[in-house]
């Protein structure tokens, strides 16, 4: 073998080892936990029949659940606290919710893979975006990643109607995604042709209060549709639950963690199996989570 083409035939072995290491990974179906609207709070709301102060015995038993399945990876979908206002109890003072949160990480980062956060409503209610994203230690709200033969966006849609930041708001509910964030979604579905799950608090496909929950729902899902690679998006804020198919994409609603004060609920999460190869996903529901087998 002469000098010049052992150089070329190493290159090339490098090369194909290379290129089955990468489709033996997406080959392996990818293990996601993923929880929403915790609202931990050291008061219950008798009106809204939300029981928050248990909030941590149910996040310890879903994240114990997690790490024996083992999910590669978790994340949760908004409101992991609740603001200071709660209806039919006296309001706590808006200090004591940034050690709230401290324990809520703590729980969280029991888990033994990365952990993702998407930001609800009731996150900015009685903090404000930095005071959150201090507490839970990330730099970004809005963000990107790879795993697993899948693409994942991850959207904040906490700003106000002219693009401010929500943050201390005492109440509201409805979502926006500002036109910089949109475009920016729009250059970050182009970059990727792999299978892509969004994940956003409030819905992308419903409305409530005679309201969009996200205002501008319409064109973010035009943007979603165009890309042709987008197969799901995962969303909270209504506890209850939902799925609706909208022109080729599945929007999935997961069901809270939240407690219930009137009965003794069952601990809610889900195991969602993402299979780039078979190009399928698979969500096992705990508690009043529904199953689906989606195929994209």
């Amino acid at each position: 073998m002469s000098k010049s083409i052992r150089p070329a035939l190493i290159l090339a072995l490098v090369a194909l080892l290379i290129l089955a290491t990468s489709l033996a990974a997406i080959g392996e179906p990818l293990k996601l936990g993923i929880f929403t609207d915790l609202h931990a709070h050291d008061a219950n709301s008798p009106l809204d029949d939300f029981e928050m102060v248990g909030w941590e015995t149910r996040l310890s038993a879903c994240i114990g659940s997690m790490n024996a399945w083992p999910a590669d990876l978790m994340i949760q979908l908004g409101d992991l606290v609740n603001g200071q206002f709660v209806l039919g109890a006296d309001f706590i003072e808006a200090e004591r919710i940034p050690g709230i949160l401290q324990e809520v990480e703590d729980v969280y980062a029991r888990f033994d893979g990365p952990r993702y956060y998407v930001l609800g409503n009731h996150d900015v209610e009685s903090l404000t975006k930095e005071e959150f994203r201090a507490g839970i230690g990330v730099d970004e709200l809005t963000y990107a990643f790879d795993e697993g033969g899948f693409h994942f966006v991850v959207l904040d849609a906490q700003f106000r109607l002219d693009g401010s930041d929500r943050g201390d708001d005492f109440w509201y509910m409805q979502g926006f995604i500002p036109p910089e964030l949109a475009e920016w979604l729009r250059e970050d579905l182009a970059s990727s042709s792999v299978p892509t799950i969004v994940f956003v608090h409030q819905r992308l496909d419903a409305w409530r209060l005679e309201e969009p929950e996200i205002a501008n729902q319409e064109e973010i899902r035009k943007i979603l549709e165009a890309d042709g690679d987008v197969a799901a998006v995962f969303q909270g804020h209504d506890h209850w639950g939902d799925y609706t198919e909208i022109n080729g994409i599945h929007y999935v609603t997961f069901a809270a963690l939240i407690g219930r004060i009137s009965e003794d609920k069952p601990d809610t999460w889900a195991y969602v199996t993402l299979d780039a190869e078979a190009r399928t996903i698979q969500i096992n529901g705990a508690g009043e989570q529904a199953d689906y087998l989606l195929e994209f």
